[in-house]
């Protein structure tokens, strides 16, 4: 095999770089050092700068590679950027113990905070009744529902100022003097639904409140309707001036002229004992009493009075102004009292003061409070109230508890407030700037004032102020007293900047945006138009106005002057800055903007703002005084070309790498542009990234209600910003670096260029993706509620419900599990069009064309084999239409095999089984188990013999399941055919083809895993018989691999060879059973060896002849070392001389494994005096050893003997005599193991000491004779010993050898008398035995022996001649 060359690749300072670089110059031999260097610091100074807080935290060091998926990249690049948006600096931060005075005031348009709306005229009839005015008149705001009122004398008039003729709306039903008015919002459950509003009236004699109807039109207009509730105090003497309600309660508090008293107005439904349905309560004589000092002046002072009432909901708490500018805090407690818990004099307030700036004009006595504006505490921690003094000053100030803590407990109330920070005015107009933009100078800390205008009179006098969160900021200056003309000065937080400090190291600066606006008349009222702003629910987060450009309107504030109304806009960073394109002045002014932009807020920030103009998100005020989107081609282009080219590049990190194992390319910064791309689409989808996507409800009617918790009309807004985006992208990617394809890597030119490129792609890609799949998932959740959606759910099961109640837009975007829920949401409203009739193909055509990655093409065909099946159900199984259609469905099902999941697999295998379709459900099953792992990677991992804590055992188990479903249906195949007879008249019945269709796929089956899995399942059921019948090429291999651990598949390998007539290999998987380690009986491998040599010894086609005889041979010489090893434990078994517990241990060593012939030997049978055994020993060794053999063979006889005697029966030589026929049968009269010359002298020897006289006098000879020893291998014998002359036959005690050489000669005589054969074999053996029978006539034998001997010559010389 031959394999490609690779590149070598350069290192790089603990990165190692996967891809080469195209184009390379640079030499391989130049190593950056991964210390700073002079050209490191350079190149650090022109990376891409860093975005602030606001941007997603990179990290700089891994531990690991990422193993991300693209969308789980994009996901958790939203999420950091969606937490990044999050920790925006709470007001507390930056504004610090301290003074300050940084204010940008525009000189341009373009970067103007506020921008003028439009101006309301007051009606001509509003004038006809105030030229009829007598008394008094008053004028003032209800912006939240778009009216405006006037009071004349004992009437109050109430119009829509945005209406260009409006109705008059008057309440005249009372003839006193109207003092004050005021919009309250009502306690839940006093009043029907229809009057959410409450127009408190006080006039000169009551209190009276009227019940109000706010509703909006269709066409977006405000309906207002006026009802009289007859409910009233009486207040005459009091002379109502201020009214205060609290909308998170629906209390009701008020003061007057003549004191400074607080009351309630308390309310309620129906009358009771004692109590009428409105009545007054006094909180605070007594409270004020005890702040009172108890001596009187002398002379006469005006009397103090409450000149304004603010509450603060979010913290319990009543703050009144008085006309000495005493500010007095009072806390609603939980039991609806009202107590004085703080009041600070403005003398102790300017103490407070003293101690943190250096003596200024507008600090000082002469000064007044004009305004109080609480801070709420989603806003700020510490922070509690704003005052607004008559010099331009604002002073922030906090409530702390007794111990000087911080409230974090609203319940509790504070005991002191002191004063936390000053803001000066800004510097005057008139004073010289070095630039276009105003800018003082920063923040100083506490106890500092060096380089802050605290002299300024810019907002002297200042006769009224308002400020809404999160710190717009509205002074009204009466610049002309004598005119009547104010003018307004407007601020708000430059929160890019606050955002993004200039220097990290340093705090927060407190950076504004200032703007100057001339009215032409007198203020008389402001109201905050929209909802109040909020980014977050905690003070961290709440003021960032970036992230909520795109899903909440922008504040709008109306102001009522004398002339009209007044609507002023907060604009966005994206309006700023294409108000700023289009008055930049061409290409050179534009790259200045854009410049400047990158300067203050960053260049991500920038990216981000230039892709949002460029998808066509800025606004502005155009001519006929309409707000409207900014489609100037001109500015669209030059958005564009700004996040093009002005996005930055991605950033090598080099010398931050610390772990080497991390890939270079996750130690690439993605640009500034990857993060202007991510937190604009953070911000788009922001309200609905963590919200759920649905919830169910109870209707009136007792039903189940699910309802969208996104209205739809914002999830399509959302959809049509996004699809703008993504056409952007789509049409600039071959401009937008990383996004260009594969010819951008042609113009690098280093490495770190290519890696940085390939991070950057990878980056942004991801978010490409992510925009796609949010596209379709909206166009999915609108089409799920355009369906009846209540009917949908109630298909789903019990888990995928509850999955669908905590299913998040994130979930459903980013998740497999949301994936997977949508696809069964898909499923059941597929499932309920069928059923009612519709077409399945519209249905899911129509499902594809909107959200095709809910409802893919393949998606479309499993619907179409389903509701095949389900016709097929219709039709009758047994129907050739039933037949076709649920050939049909399998075939849609196999052609979406990879799509199937595991539920739908499961049903449509359950529909097969009741149709009996039990072919097409194995064949079903068998394709999903295949698609499921493609690279077979379960059968490398069963064929490496199944490792625990493998990955490749996970492919294995989703393949087990379809195998389970092939496991149900042979059980029901084989219940059902087991219930029918197989052949009806001759003919198989259709049960029988069914079983036989269904088994030809199974065997058939090429699924090597499959295979092992059935054969798994065959022995688990006890049906091992069943694997001798299978004709697989499979099922060996099977056996093979499994019978190495279990005998029970070795066994049935060797019966499976047998059965196919492959006798050698059955023998062979024998031996190797005999062999074995496995916990078998030695009988048993005796048994595997007797087979072996039966099997081996037949002529098997194939098998050559050496090959046979080499395994024939080896079985052989087993089978005899396996006999001798029985023999051996036979023996122990019943040998007395072992003790109990040795012969259990001996017995368990025998009767296993085959051991070697030394160990049975020197182990064994020497020890135990086994000769017979050592004998056969010596035979199966093919031990020659003369000396040894010739010794054993004594031992034996004589440990026989012995024995014999010990045991009293028989005789002894009896006993001898059979270990000699026994062994020689054995021994096959071998002459190594059984030497005849060793074995007769032996025997004589034994014969003449220990059993002379005893048995027949020739039973030596006829022990051998009788087992076959040939006469001519015993005669040269005896005549050797009889010519030896050697004891113990010496003398005449050779007599007895030469008795038996006579009886040896006759015996063969007599046996050859009765051949035709030549006589004692040929002429030499008789001329020798006629002369050794002379020689014993002659001297040797005995007497009456002698004419035996002369008769026996006779006959031999007679028969010779």
């Amino acid at each position: 095999m031959s394999y490609a060359v690779r590149t070598p690749q350069r290192p790089l300072p603990g990165a190692y770089i996967q891809t080469p670089a195209g184009n390379r110059q640079q030499s391989a031999s130049t190593i950056q050092p991964s210390f700073p260097s002079t050209s490191s610091i350079s190149q650090q100074q022109n990376a891409p700068q860093t975005s602030g807080p606001l941007q997603p935290a990179q990290s700089t060091t891994k531990t690991a590679p990422e193993t991300l998926s693209t969308i789980e990249r994009a996901s958790r690049t939203i999420n950091e950027t969606l937490n990044q948006e999050l920790k925006y600096p709470e007001l507390d931060t930056y504004v610090g113990q301290g003074i300050s005075s940084d204010y940008d005031i525009a000189n341009q348009p373009a970067w103007a905070p506020f921008q003028k709306d439009k101006v309301y005229q007051i009606p001509d009839k509003i004038f006809e009744q105030y030229n009829r005015a007598q008394v008094s008149t008053m004028m003032g705001l209800f912006a939240e529902i778009n009216h405006a009122w006037i009071v004349i004398d004992n009437a109050c008039y109430l119009w829509d100022y945005t209406h260009p003729n409006p109705d008059l709306i008057g309440y005249e039903d009372q003839p006193n003097s109207i003092t004050a008015v005021r919009l309250t919002t009502p306690r839940q459950g006093v009043f029907v639904p229809s009057i959410n509003q409450l127009l408190i009236v006080a006039t000169t004699t009551e209190m009276i409140l009227v019940g109000m109807s706010s509703q909006k039109t269709a066409q977006g207009d405000r309906a207002v309707a006026l009802y009289q509730l007859r409910m009233s105090i009486p207040i005459k003497g009091m002379d109502i001036n201020v009214i205060e309600g609290s909308a998170a309660t629906g209390r009701i508090f008020f003061s007057g002229r003549n004191d400074e008293d607080v009351y309630e107005l308390t309310y309620q439904q129906e009358e009771k004992w004692f109590q009428n349905r409105c009545n007054r309560i006094n909180h605070t004589t007594q409270g004020i009493s005890a702040f009172q000092p108890s001596f009187t002046l002398s002379r006469r002072v005006p009397q103090d009075f409450a000149a304004q009432m603010a509450i603060d909901d979010t913290r319990r708490l009543v703050y009144t102004l008085s006309s000495r500018s005493t500010i007095r805090v009072y806390h609603m407690n939980v039991k609806g009292g009202l107590d004085l818990v703080i009041s600070r004099s403005l003398g102790t307030i300017l103490g407070d003061i003293g101690h943190m700036t250096s003596q200024s004009d507008l600090i000082s006595t002469s000064m007044r409070i004009v305004a109080i504006h609480p801070i709420p505490s989603q806003e700020a921690t510490k922070l509690h109230l704003m005052v607004t003094t008559s010099t331009g000053c604002r002073v922030f100030m906090s409530a702390v508890s007794s111990y000087g803590y911080a409230i974090t407990d609203h319940s509790n109330a504070p005991s002191s407030m002191k004063v936390h920070h000053v803001r000066f005015p800004p510097s005057e107009p008139s004073l010289p700037r070095n630039n276009q933009y105003q800018s003082s100078t920063q923040m100083t800390t506490y106890g500092s004032s060096h380089g802050i205008d605290i002299s300024s009179k810019s907002l002297r006098p200042t006769r009224s102020a308002t400020r809404y969160s999160p710190g717009y900021f509205f002074c009204f200056v009466a610049k002309d007293p004598q005119a009547g003309m104010d003018a307004l000065f407007m601020a708000a937080p430059d929160v890019g900047r606050i955002a993004r400090p200039q220097e990290e190291s340093r705090l927060t600066r407190y950076s504004e945006l200032g703007l100057w606006v001339s009215l032409g008349s007198r203020t008389e009222d402001i109201g905050l138009v929209s909802p109040p702003f909020s980014a977050a629910s905690s003070p961290t987060g709440f003021a960032n106005e970036l992230a909520v450009q795109f899903d909440k309107p922008a504040t709008e504030v109306a102001i009522l002057t004398n002339t009209g109304v007044h609507t002023f806009r907060r604009r966005r960073l994206v309006d700023m800055f294409a108000a700023a394109i289009r008055y930049g002045g061409g290409d050179e002014g534009l790259e200045g903007e854009v410049k400047r932009f990158i300067q203050r807020y960053g260049r991500a920030e920038t990216a981000a703002t230039a892709l949002a103009v460029a998808c066509g998100q800025g606004l502005d005020v155009i001519p006929d005084a309409r707000v409207a989107m900014v489609a100037d081609r001109e500015v669209l282009e030059y958005a564009r070309k700004a996040f093009i080219d002005f996005g930055g590049k991605p950033f090598f990190m080099e010398s931050s790498v610390v772990d080497q194992t991390v890939p270079a390319i996750d130690m690439v910064r993605p640009s500034p542009r990857h993060k202007g791309l991510s937190l604009y689409v953070a911000r788009l989808t922001r309200s609905i990234w963590t919200a759920r996507v649905a919830q169910e409800s109870v209707s009136p009617t007792g039903g189940i209600m699910v309802l969208p918790t996104i209205r739809l009309s914002t999830l399509q807004d959302i959809q049509r910003d996004l699809t703008k985006l993504q056409e952007f992208l789509s049409a600039n990617k071959s401009f937008i670096e990383g996004l260009a394809g594969p010819e951008a890597l042609g113009r690098v030119s280093t490495k770190h260029d290519e890696v940085a490129l390939q991070a950057e792609h990878r980056a942004l890609h991801s978010l490409v993706v992510l925009i796609s799949k949010i596209i379709e998932g909206i166009s999915f959740v609108l089409v799920l509620f355009d369906e009846r959606i209540e009917e949908i759910v109630v298909l789903l099961a019990n888990e995928a419900r509850q999955h669908l109640r905590n299913l998040t837009y994130e979930g459903l975007f980013c998740s497999n599990n949301g994936r997977d829920l949508a696809k069964e949401l898909v499923k059941a409203i597929v499932n309920r069009n069928i059923a009612n009739g519709s077409n399945v193909e519209t249905v899911a055509e129509a499902l594809r064309r909107r959200c095709g990655s809910f409802c893919s093409a393949e998606d479309v065909l499993i619907f179409k084999a389903q509701e095949q099946l389900k016709k097929a159900g219709e039709a009758g199984s047994g129907s050739d239409f039933g037949r076709n259609l649920l050939n049909e469905s399998l075939r849609l099902f196999k052609q979406v095999a990879a799509s199937l999941s595991t539920e739908q697999l499961h049903w449509a295998v359950q529909q097969y089984i009741s149709m009996q379709f039990y072919a097409g459900a194995i064949q079903l099953a068998l394709d999903v188990a295949k698609e499921m792992d493609r690279g077979n990677r379960a059968l490398t991992w069963i064929q490496d013999g199944q490792p625990e804590q493998d990955s490749r055992a996970a492919a294995f188990r989703l393949r087990k399941v379809c195998y389970d479903l092939v496991h149900q249906v042979i059980t029901t195949l084989d219940q059902t055919s087991n219930q029918e007879a197989e052949v009806v008249d001759g003919q198989y019945t259709l049960a029988s083809k069914r079983k036989a269709e269904a088994y030809d796929v199974i065997d058939t089956s090429d699924d090597e895993v499959f295979q092992n899995d059935l054969y798994d399942w065959y022995l688990a059921k006890g049906r091992a018989d069943r694997l001798l019948e299978i004709q697989s090429p499979y099922i060996i291999t099977y056996l093979q691999r499994k019978s190495s651990d279990d005998v029970t598949y070795a066994d049935l390998l060797w019966r499976y060879y047998s059965q196919a007539d492959r006798f050698h290999d059955a023998a062979a998987v024998q031996l190797a059973l005999a062999k074995s380690a496995f916990a078998l009986p030695l009988d048993k491998r005796i048994e595997y060896l007797s087979r072996a040599k039966a099997n081996a010894s037949t002529f098997p086609p194939g098998i050559g002849r050496q090959a046979r005889q080499t395994l024939l041979r080896e079985v052989s010489d087993l089978l005899d070392v396996a006999n001798l090893q029985d023999d051996i434990l036979q023996r122990l078994k019943g040998d007395s001389r072992i003790i109990p517990a040795r012969k259990v241990e001996v017995v368990k060593q025998l009767d296993g494994p085959i051991l070697t012939l030394n160990e049975l030997y020197n182990n064994y049978a020497d020890q135990a005096s086994y000769f017979d055994l050592c004998i056969l020993i010596y035979q199966a060794a093919d031990h020659r050893n003369p000396i040894d053999i010739k010794a054993t063979w004594q031992n034996l006889f004589e440990h026989t003997h012995q024995v014999t005697l010990d045991r009293g029966e028989p005789q002894p030589y009896e006993a001898v005599v059979e270990q000699i026929r026994s062994l020689g049968g054995r021994l096959n009269l071998s002459e190594t193991t059984f030497p005849i010359s060793d074995l007769v002298p032996l025997l004589e020897q034994y014969a003449y000491e220990f059993q002379r006289g005893v048995g027949p006098p020739t039973w030596v000879l006829d022990t051998f004779l009788d087992i076959q020893v040939p006469y001519e291998s015993i005669f040269p014998v005896l005549e050797g010993m009889f010519y030896n002359d050697e004891a113990p036959f010496q003398a005449r005690n050779r007599r007895y050898i030469a008795n038996d050489i006579l009886y040896l000669v006759q015996r063969w005589f007599h046996d050859n008398s009765r051949g035709s054969g030549p006589l004692f074999g040929d002429d030499s053996n008789a001329i020798a035995i006629l002369q050794t029978l002379q020689m014993l006539q002659q001297n040797g034998l005995d007497e009456d022996k002698i004419e035996e001997c002369q008769a026996l010559r006779i006959k031999i010389d007679h028969r010779f001649r």
